[in-house]
């Protein structure tokens, strides 16, 4: 089943396909911009039963160098089989449509970029026959977009800066940019870089800060996307609350029994964030003869 990260590091050039020959200058290659662009169909299966498909493939005519096509991959991690698959699309798609092929690979985190920007061929050293040589895009070459200024200027780009550096801590401050920079767009606008960065998130950290700002700074959008963005912070805001409370309800007990509370007891009760566990704690606390008592089950 594919990630809502991997998604939206392809998707994000579908829904703008322009954003190729703006990021190339990042990459070290010059791309024409295109006069035109053109969504393909991604299934690449042939008539055997193997299926085969590319994440996003874009047509770009330009008036410097003709046609050429752009296979986008996302790639979360490293995998021994995927440069043979790549290797394929990029061959099929050439002898399909008679256009020089090239192929973009989209990635999270250095390790992944560094593995697949690798030139690999598919024959042995001395006959190297085919060689393929994908351009990378990721944190290592991503601009990080902290101006809202700039993120204004191209909230696209903006928010694939943001998916491609998802783990880093420079995150923070590009979403903090971009939620700025999306405070006067018009909604129609809006809605599809926020949904792009919320998946391009995925479960790193930075996902909550980013729904928070959206919940912020963006409170007067009114889709249902913002909404349901806004929906998770406030149930996330909740359940921490409660959390909290739990955790104070099992002080005051042992406070109000005359029990004596230990730094690391009370950073250990503070810092549980399991309801049932806060739950059990609360129980033994009425009858425990010491607060250590209350976590002897639990080791």
């Amino acid at each position: 089943m594919v990630s809502p990260p991997h998604e939206a590091m392809h998707r994000i050039f579908q829904h703008d396909p322009g954003l190729f020959s703006r990021v190339s200058r990042f990459l070290g290659v010059d791309i024409p911009r295109p006069v035109r662009a053109t969504p393909l169909p991604t299934d690449l299966t042939e008539t055997s039963p193997v299926e085969r498909r590319v994440d996003t493939l874009l047509r770009f005519d330009t008036a410097e160098q003709g046609a050429f096509l752009l296979a986008v991959e996302a790639q979360g991690k490293r995998d021994p089989d995927k440069p043979a698959s790549w290797a394929y699309y990029t061959a099929y798609l050439w002898t399909k449509y008679r256009l020089p092929t090239a192929l973009l690979v989209v990635c999270q985190d250095h390790t992944t970029a560094k593995w697949a920007q690798r030139a690999v061929s598919s024959g042995p050293p001395q006959l190297p026959t085919l060689t393929l040589r994908p351009v990378v895009a990721g944190p290592h070459n991503m601009p990080v977009i902290t101006d809202p200024e700039e993120a204004r200027a191209d909230l696209v780009l903006a928010s694939l800066a943001a998916i491609t550096h998802a783990a880093e801590p420079a995150v923070n401050a590009i979403l903090k940019a971009l939620s700025t920079a999306l405070r006067d767009v018009p909604q129609d606008i809006a809605d599809p870089i926020v949904e792009f960065t919320a998946q391009g998130l995925g479960k790193h950290p930075a996902k909550h800060l980013w729904r928070n700002l959206v919940a912020v700074d963006l409170s007067f959008y009114k889709s249902y996307l913002v909404e349901e963005i806004r929906e998770e912070a406030r149930a996330e805001a909740s359940a921490e609350s409660e959390r909290r409370r739990a955790a104070e309800d099992v002080l005051t007990v042992l406070a109000e029994r005359g029990l004596d509370v230990s730094d690391q007891a009370r950073e250990r009760i503070n810092g549980c964030d399991d309801p049932q566990t806060l739950s059990r704690w609360l129980r033994r606390a009425v009858t425990a003869p010491t607060t250590e008592a209350v976590f002897d089950a639990d080791g």
